[in-house]
């Protein structure tokens, strides 16, 4: 008989979600934890093809509904999550979905907050200002999500060096390299310790 996994993971995405990919695949194999939806707010981003590929629920979400709505909670609880992912999610987490999910929703930061964090702190734009502030170091930052962009409980933090000719894209590269080695695992020793 299949046991039934403890965790039902939504990872909310945006883009082409390589961090998602990530996540999905560390965890295809576990008794525990399962990847039971992929949310996304973009019809056209590529982390659609990944889901497609390994058979991930998929739900696409509009503004309106989501911010002003319901927040999709019974979709949501239809596929009995309980626990949620940001992998390069871009919009702000509603207060009814964060009520509805206390401490159960967590994102991943391309930077050492609380530094570099904020509205409008994403991707390019936060590797483009730690370099131009001159940092010996960045690196990335899995917190808990709040109401407040990027403020919530820091859960971990991984470092590495800037380098002085370091621009935005070989920055991006070591932090992307920092989010696949650490995020999934990361989920993984939270959830089974929760």
């Amino acid at each position: 008989m299949q046991k039934t996994p403890l965790f039902h993971i939504a990872i909310f995405a945006s883009g082409t979600g390589s961090n998602a990919e990530k996540i999905m695949t560390y965890f295809e194999s576990s008794e525990n934890i399962s990847i039971a939806l992929l949310v996304c707010n973009n019809k056209d981003a590529g982390v659609l093809i990944t889901a497609r590929k390994k058979n991930i629920p998929i739900l696409i979400i509009e503004k309106e509904k989501f911010f002003k709505g319901d927040a999709y909670l019974p979709e949501l609880k239809k596929h009995s999550i309980n626990f949620i992912v940001l992998a390069g999610f871009l919009w702000k987490i509603p207060a009814t979905l964060i009520q509805a999910f206390p401490h159960a929703i967590i994102n991943i930061h391309p930077a050492l907050l609380p530094a570099y964090g904020g509205k409008g702190m994403y991707g390019k734009h936060v590797h483009e200002s730690v370099i131009a502030q001159h940092e010996k170091q960045s690196g990335i930052t899995i917190h808990y999500v709040d109401e407040i962009y990027d403020h919530g409980k820091i859960i971990f933090q991984e470092k590495c060096s800037v380098e002085k000719n370091e621009t935005p894209d070989t920055l991006a590269a070591k932090i992307h390299q920092l989010e696949h080695a650490h995020f999934a695992p990361e989920i993984e020793k939270l959830l089974l310790r929760k």
